[in-house]
């Protein structure tokens, strides 16, 4: 539900980024406005996944600009940079027992006084998001024991009793099946289109994209090769340039997609 006239909650102008001597990001532009449902998308290495970390400031820039909030997320401590951005990995592990609402609940740490602990508008938020996601069911079980995908749903509900206006998501659907990959992008397309969230996601599943987002970013080297809606970014002529397949495949994920329910926007 892009916002007409809203500043853009996420900036990146020129941005070289890497790792030590490796270098992944060169010259990256890229605008997310409030209200959008972005996907990132481009073979292995290309740069998504550290797109996002430069974004929530986890990997400083060795140039160009990042503005998060219409601010510079290097100016930004942890605390500002987590009540506007919530990031959701791919998969996460517990190394103890925890229940599935003290998960949920580290979401509000961002917004918690530091020394009286959670307030009643914080446990109305972790509440309201189990309901959100619908997964109050399992408010009390041990998130370790969940399946992967219920887990999942567990790391999105966190990311909802967070609050923040932009939700970055880095490979959401990996390791589920096709069942669970539609409930989960059904879920972002319906926080984004009720609740107004701005969402930006990491996807390797170009069906998924194409169904579920109205813009894709496609990145390759290191750079931005295409941005626009799916019909544009997913030429045949190009999904064959950048990951060497035949687009075809792309038609036949798509069937499958639409078998498995879901009304995103193309």
């Amino acid at each position: 539900m892009l916002v007409p006239g809203a500043l853009p909650v996420a900036v990146l102008r020129g941005v070289t980024a890497g790792y030590r001597d490796r270098l992944v990001l060169r010259g990256v532009d890229l605008t997310i406005a409030a209200g959008e449902r972005v996907a990132l998308l481009g073979p292995n290495g290309a740069g998504k996944s550290t797109i996002l970390r430069v974004l929530a400031g986890i990997l400083p820039a060795r140039s160009g600009e990042v503005l998060l909030g219409g601010d510079p997320v290097a100016r930004l401590g942890r605390g500002q940079v987590a009540r506007r951005l919530a990031a959701v990995p791919g998969q996460a592990s517990l190394p103890f027992a925890t229940r599935v609402e003290e998960v949920v609940g580290l979401g509000r740490l961002p917004h918690e006084d530091p020394f009286r602990g959670p307030r009643a508008e914080d446990r109305a938020a972790v509440t309201a998001a189990l309901e959100r996601v619908g997964i109050t069911a399992l408010r009390d079980r041990d998130a370790r024991e969940l399946s992967l995908g219920e887990r999942q749903l567990v790391l999105l509900a966190l990311a909802v009793a967070q609050g923040a206006p932009l939700l970055v998501l880095d490979e959401p659907t990996v390791h589920l099946d096709l069942h669970h990959q539609v409930a989960v992008m059904e879920l972002l397309a319906d926080l984004n289109a009720r609740d107004g969230t701005t969402i930006l996601a990491v996807l390797h599943d170009l069906a998924l994209a194409r169904h579920f987002f109205p813009r894709l970013v496609l990145v390759d080297g290191g750079r931005v090769v295409a941005d626009g809606p799916p019909r544009l970014v997913l030429r045949p002529e190009r999904v064959r340039a950048v990951y060497g397949v035949d687009p075809g495949i792309l038609d036949a994920r798509a069937e499958a997609v639409e078998l498995n329910g879901g009304a995103g926007l193309r």
